[in-house]
């Protein structure tokens, strides 16, 4: 519920991204204007976008999966893919996460900002979201963990134990 919240507001940053993209061809192209700025705002919006949408895209079940095989697979045998799947986006999540944290906070020490003349100062911030989209990525693993052990219960208990 949290991380579908989080990607559904983050899911308006693809339209600020649209815009921020449409404006900045504009103005290159008709003006022959267009800054930095401008353009490191609009890789600062994917890269947020792209952190908070990995969890959502879980969350929506919009992940991707080689579904002309899972699709033959019966409740069971997903429920087995779906909770390996979760175990190890867990795994990668909470990996990346310790990692990216020494990453942000070195860069938050010194207040990063753009090394190119006229760019955004605030990098920092940026980098903030890594940890950020990738513990959300981790909660939602939780909750596909809960799911996919629930299924396997139902699923066991409704045909017993050779089920599959």
């Amino acid at each position: 519920m949290f991380v579908g919240l989080v990607g559904r507001c983050t899911a308006w940053l693809t339209l600020a991204l649209v815009l921020l993209v449409a404006v900045n061809v504009l103005a290159r192209y008709l003006f022959s204007a267009g800054t930095v700025a401008m353009q490191e705002l609009e890789w600062h919006l994917l890269a947020v976008t792209a952190l908070i949408g990995m969890s959502y895209g879980v969350n929506r079940g919009d992940e991707v999966r080689v579904d002309m095989l899972y699709s033959r697979y019966g409740p069971r045998s997903k429920a087995v893919v779906d909770l390996v799947s979760a175990v190890l986006t867990i795994l990668v999540a909470l990996f990346l996460l310790k990692v990216s944290l020494a990453y942000v906070s070195q860069s938050y020490s010194f207040l990063e900002g753009s090394p190119d003349p006229g760019g955004l100062s605030y990098r920092f911030v940026l980098k903030a979201f890594i940890p950020i989209g990738f513990s959300l990525l981790a909660l939602q693993a939780i909750v596909q963990i809960a799911k996919a052990v629930r299924e396997l219960s139902q699923s066991g208990s409704r045909h017993g134990p050779s089920s599959e």
